[in-house]
């Protein structure tokens, strides 16, 4: 029996906890209690504001740690030799079981507050996408967390050697940190720079000076150069924020194959972050292209596996992200080395290309998606001013000819494959996917034909799967060609609802 456990096996979590939720809810306090306090002090004493702010203070710290330590004492867990249990709740008691065999993954997380005081929480998932699936330790010790890691991803070793090495498989290299400005994450972070600069500048009452301050420095500027200079400030901000948050995901980056057939992967500079996936719950990859990343030449790998689809939906919606935007080569590789093959399917196939048909109906789609704000802009104009009617006509001259080229792009990305045990398939254009499905993984075929497509012998495949998205598609494909395909592919699902003739 060892330290902190019961003579039947029971153990506590780290009564660290309770610290960790009383320094939380005190930095809530404080960032709570400066607006508040300011706010109070409008047309009382600072000292009557700041006895308010404070004994509030005091009385939401301690309810919360109270309460956090009552969840200590009546949070207990086991590891016994077929199952892993976990006990928890005061009113509402809560007692749940998982079978050691069907266990799946070991996540471990640790914030900065987390790691400063030797914890980490621990997330145990047996790969379905019920809550009830998922048993959750917050927080244990980092040694018992890497012991829980061990003990419950304990396999016989599985795999047969190949061109794949054991091991590291990939780390980070820092040269990468050149693709996160170009991702979708930085508009989003400069958007939401200015919103903070707003929000912060209203709790101070500063937000009207804030706004007069910025139209005397454009006082003598005009309305096009002040949206261009804001829009390339907002750029600029969402740029360095990219970087930032590039740094604190990837830092310490290492993806590893652990004896016994684990898929390790470790990050984190703040929160570090520990990520198991069982090689058998695998059943492809997907190589991901952001058009600004795709423009460098890099790509993002990703894993096809069963039970990812309630992380994505979680906190921890990176949870199948094998390799961050790197080389495509280096894509390329980590893709084979996770697959044990000796070149990825997503490199070696050579993907079908699809009919002009499908390169047609891209660009009516581009076009009338142009069409819309353009008309909207010109019938406003005609009605309020002609002001409208000019910024109609820039957006025609400026969407029309992007939106030919997201056509023409989506078109020459579509292509799908057989490659050994692979069905390769890729689509897309702002992101552009390309991914490798085991044969064996594909539980069904839908097959869809919308008017128009039958019109042009057009037809799209959506294979079925447990694993990752759960479907992938094969979008207008040649109808003949198309259903050869998906017999091919996997024989027997699809034969008995085709006709063949001589």
């Amino acid at each position: 029996m060892e330290a902190g456990e019961t003579p039947d096996g029971w153990r506590r979590l780290s009564v660290r906890t309770v610290l960790v939720t009383a320094l939380v809810m005190g930095g809530v306090v404080v960032g709570a209690g400066v607006p508040a306090t300011l706010a109070l002090a409008n047309g009382r004493p600072l000292w009557v504001a700041l006895g308010w702010v404070l004994t509030a203070a005091v009385l939401v710290i301690a309810g919360g740690t109270a309460a956090d330590y009552v969840r200590w004492r009546r949070t207990r867990y086991r590891i016994g030799p077929e199952r892993a249990e976990l006990h928890t709740g005061l009113l509402l008691v809560k007692r749940r079981s998982l079978a050691r065999e069907r266990i799946r993954s070991v996540d471990l997380t640790a914030s900065v507050m987390l790691r400063l005081l030797g914890l980490v929480k621990v997330r145990i998932g047996t790969g379905e996408n019920t809550g009830e699936s998922t048993l959750e330790l917050d927080p244990v010790t980092r040694e018992e967390g890497e012991r829980l890691r061990r003990v419950l991803l304990a396999r016989a070793a599985s795999g047969e050697p190949g061109a794949h090495r054991e091991g590291e498989l990939a780390t980070l290299d820092p040269r990468w940190i050149r693709y996160a400005p170009v991702s979708f994450v930085a508009p989003a972070l400069g958007g939401a720079a200015v919103g903070a600069l707003m929000q912060v500048s209203e709790w101070f009452g500063a937000q009207g000076r804030l706004i007069h301050w910025v139209g005397d420095r454009f006082q003598d500027t005009s309305v096009v150069w002040i949206v261009v200079l804001l829009v390339v400030g907002a750029c600029v901000a969402g740029a360095v924020g990219a970087l930032g948050l590039w740094v604190e995901m990837w830092w310490n980056y290492r993806l590893e194959r652990e004896p016994g057939g684990t898929l390790r992967v470790r990050r984190g500079l703040f929160t570090t972050r520990s990520i198991s996936i069982e090689e058998r719950r695998l059943r492809g990859v997907e190589l991901v292209e952001p058009l600004g990343v795709r423009t460098l030449g890099a790509a993002r790998v990703d894993a096809v596996a069963t039970g990812l689809a309630e992380d994505e939906n979680s906190r921890n919606a990176d949870h199948k992200t094998l390799l961050p935007a790197a080389p495509r080569a280096v894509a390329e590789a980590v893709a084979a080395h996770v697959l044990r093959e000796p070149t990825s399917p997503t490199s070696t196939a050579r993907l079908i290309a699809h009919p002009r048909a499908a390169r047609t109906r891209r660009l009516r789609w581009a076009f009338a998606a142009a069409l819309l704000p353009v008309l909207v802009l010109a019938v406003l104009g005609v009605l309020l001013t002609d002001v409208l009617l000019y910024v109609a006509g820039a957006c025609a001259v400026a969407v029309f000819p992007l939106g030919y080229f997201l056509a023409v792009d989506a078109y020459r990305s579509l292509g799908h494959a057989v490659s050994g045990d692979y069905l390769v398939a890729r689509s897309g254009t702002v992101r552009r996917t390309t991914v490798a499905l085991q044969r064996g993984g594909v539980i069904g075929w839908t097959v869809k034909q919308s008017f128009f497509q039958r019109r042009a012998g057009l037809i799209t495949l959506t294979a079925t799967t447990a694993a990752g998205a759960g479907a992938y598609s094969v979008y207008d494909a040649d109808q003949p060609e198309g259903l050869k395909f998906a017999a091919d592919a996997v024989p027997g699902v699809l034969a008995p609802f085709l006709e063949r003739g001589e």
